[in-house]
């Protein structure tokens, strides 16, 4: 059995075997999902409508007076001729700052209508489609700045990026408006590049340079059945980093793909990109080996997480068709090796948590690359051996792990898996905005310096995170929790706290009553400040199915949680190996409303690794899912970035009362007492002391680490400090 989503009225003819297909991706559940206010509103809910007042429509004059908005109408622009940067030029990531911009603020207008920006996606869906070429090709740089030398750079020219955030742009707009108006642009466009790549004889080997259409695929897929959109996705996927993938007639030999196209272009072989490490070495874009081959996650961040997440999107259709046990499957689905698949995706995600990703949720060290550096390299700052932790790769990382926790059926989903994409959403990705909406950051170093003060930006050269950051929002409901059903009943399976209401009518339901009604949760808490969570479940009134709900147990609250009403042994309620508390049908049906009480909301020292030599000797502050800093905002006598400021772990600290400081929100500040160490006498070779003094005593204020760079200062702020 399956849940019944809302279908369009007016779909593309869908293939039949796209009615076994479940749309379990964030983007195509988050609708059933709304976000509550409570006495004091939740978080979330407060920046989702800063994103929808102000961030959107700020990003739509942004995109208007740089040259973005108004580019499909083919006109030549005075930046095409700006050549400072080898091989790509500025305005090359265009359609697809245009992609993301339109996909969030679609998601936004399926809540609430707004003309301007509906009147953008208007705008901007007609000028593509008079864009778009006789044979379906739609692409601006290769359009008007250098047609006829298209799908001639697949390594670096991003051709293939882009059409995917404007296929997920097109989806988007397909669900809300009802219309295929802009799904068949992209559907066409598909279908050429479906004829023109792929494993027959007269066809290219290529594969995305920058993962993201494989995912985009997939998604379409899903949607209407397209199988030539599921050959496509599987063929990248499966043919990328095979070492003599392509012939090159002219050397009567095979060649990875990435050096015959480099080849044909005339490319000298020393010759690479300022981001590759070396030329030609292709663990940059992840296709150094085959996916089940790679051993560690390597290169740039965002690429690498685009890329798992499209793997595990792969992995879940062959999973689904084998549950289904179709004997006669309209196509297949399946995998060769599939175990060698689902292992390569769970290798490369724990060396990515355990090994390279900081307490923030941030990940990628090397600001070269962008992405990732050696195990257990992590400095906090960019004058202490690197700090990149971009934006979208912490968005990347979140919709990782949404896949993963489903990925294996609903029954086992691993709460630290959900603890990451916690930590990812409520630390990196939360604080890349302002709290007005209106600045912004890609890097999000731990740690300041004088050529990197703590500062937000209005808009980008390469605009990539803002508008990101905002269609994850808009589709936020999707990653709170997973709903279905199962042989047995109704699952539903809670991820993240906030206040807010999930609904879906039951299949089983819907086929027996026009009238039927909803499943309801409805969650309230003032998550991430308080530990309550207060839940009330309404079944549907009509022969309501079993249902079995599971709620995520922190790890950080180390085991401990109060669930009240308490349950009993006929009215069971279990904590899982996998760190979830199963709420059986019969705990539900004595007890609809009930409450959650988590542990670990008193501050918390956190260390790193212990091989984690870059910044050893550190301690960080949390509480409960936030990480916190230091800014000089609130300890004005800094001058030096905290380069110098000792904590100790035993050191007490306290719990202020409510802030209201930043914009009128509201957080909590922690106090701790620490000290200066004395530096002085250590300038000399040779004449150090042989140990450090402990100078002046200080009182130090901690903030939660997103709400940096929103209240002036000198741009001096440290998560990690020094410790004894």
């Amino acid at each position: 059995m399956r849940i019944t989503l809302q279908p369009s009225p007016s779909p593309p003819p869908p293939n039949p075997s796209s009615q076994s297909l479940i749309r379990f991706d964030p983007q195509g559940t988050f609708t059933h999902t709304t976000f509550t206010s409570t006495a004091s509103s939740s978080l979330l809910a407060t920046r989702r409508q800063t994103i929808f007042r102000t961030t959107l429509l700020a990003q739509l004059d942004l995109l208007k007076t740089t040259g973005r908005y108004d580019c499909f109408e083919l006109k030549w622009k005075p930046i095409y001729d700006d050549h400072r940067f080898w091989p790509v030029p500025p305005h090359l990531f265009w359609d697809s700052d245009l992609g993301k911009w339109m996909e969030g603020a679609i998601y936004f207008l399926r809540e609430q209508y707004d003309r301007d920006l509906d009147e953008a996606v208007r705008y901007l869906v007609r000028t593509m489609r008079s864009a778009q070429q006789e044979d379906g090709y739609l692409n601006l740089h290769y359009i008007v700045v250098e047609p006829g030398k298209r799908w001639t750079n697949l390594r670096d020219m991003h051709e293939m990026y882009n059409a995917g955030h404007l296929l997920e742009a097109a989806i988007a707009h397909h669900d809300h408006y009802k219309t295929n108006e802009f799904l068949n642009v992209m559907t066409r466009y598909v279908h050429l590049m479906h004829a023109h790549f792929g494993p027959g004889q007269d066809q290219r080997r290529g594969y995305p340079g920058h993962p993201e259409l494989e995912l985009a695929l997939l998604r379409l897929y899903r949607t209407t059945g397209d199988v030539k959109a599921y050959e496509l996705a599987r063929f990248f996927l499966t043919e990328r980093g095979k070492p003599g993938s392509q012939q090159n007639e002219a050397q009567q030999q095979q060649q990875h793909y990435y050096d015959w196209e480099a080849d044909q272009r005339g490319e000298e072989a020393h010759k690479r990109p300022n981001s590759y490490p070396m030329a030609r070495d292709y663990w940059y874009c992840q296709a150094h080996v085959p996916i089940p081959e790679q051993q560690s996650i390597e290169g740039h961040a965002v690429r690498a997480t685009y890329l798992l997440t499209a793997t595990a999107d792969l992995l879940a259709l062959a999973q689904q068709q084998q549950q289904q046990q179709q004997q006669h499957p309209p196509h297949n689905l399946s995998l060769p090796d599939p175990a060698s698949w689902e292992s390569a995706l769970h290798r490369l995600w724990n060396n990515m948590i355990q090994r390279k990703m900081y307490p923030t949720g941030g990940i990628g060290a090397a600001a070269q690359w962008e992405g990732f550096g050696i195990d257990y390299f992590l400095p906090q700052s960019p004058d202490e051996g690197g700090c990149y932790a971009e934006t979208c790769a912490s968005v990347g990382a979140i919709m990782l792990a949404e896949r993963l926790l489903h990925l294996n059926g609903p029954a086992s989903p691993d709460a630290h898996i959900a603890d990451v994409m916690e930590l990812c959403l409520y630390n990196t990705v939360l604080g890349s905005v302002s709290l007005d909406g209106r600045g912004f950051t890609y890097e999000n170093y731990l740690a300041s310096c004088e050529g990197h003060l703590c500062r937000r930006e209005g808009w980008f050269e390469c605009s990539c995170c803002p508008p990101n950051v905002s269609r994850l929002f808009g589709s936020l409901g999707g990653y709170l929790w997973h709903f279905e059903e199962e042989k047995k009943g109704v699952f539903i399976n809670v991820h993240l706290y906030t206040s807010a209401k999930l609904e879906f009518i039951p299949s089983s339901s819907s086929s027996s009553s026009s009238s039927s009604s909803p499943v309801q949760l409805e969650q309230k808490t003032n998550w991430p400040w308080e530990n309550n969570i207060m839940f009330t479940l309404h079944p549907p009134a009509q022969e309501p199915p079993p249902i079995t709900i599971r709620l995520r147990i922190p790890s950080w609250s180390q085991g401990r949680y109060l669930l009240t009403p308490s349950p009993s042994p006929a009215e069971p309620a279990t904590l899982s190996e996998r760190g979830y508390l199963v709420l059986s049908p019969a705990y539900l049906r004595a007890n609809p409303s009930f409450s959650l009480l988590l542990g670990g909301f008193e501050p918390r020292f956190v260390r790193p690794h212990p091989r984690n030599t870059s910044c050893q000797r550190t301690l960080a502050l949390a509480r409960g899912p936030l990480v916190y800093c230091v800014e000089d905002v609130d300890n004005p006598w800094e001058e030096n970035h905290f380069k110098d400021i000792v904590v100790d772990d035993k050191a007490a600290v306290w719990v202020e009362g409510w802030k209201k400081e930043c914009l009128g929100d509201e957080y909590v500040a922690l106090r701790a007492k620490g000290w200066t160490r004395r530096v002085e006498g250590w300038d000399v070779m040779g004449s150090a002391p042989s140990e450090e003094e402990r100078g002046e005593e200080r009182e130090l204020v901690f903030v939660p680490y997103y709400l940096r760079a929103n209240r002036g200062g000198k741009g001096h702020m440290r998560v990690g400090l020094l410790r004894p």
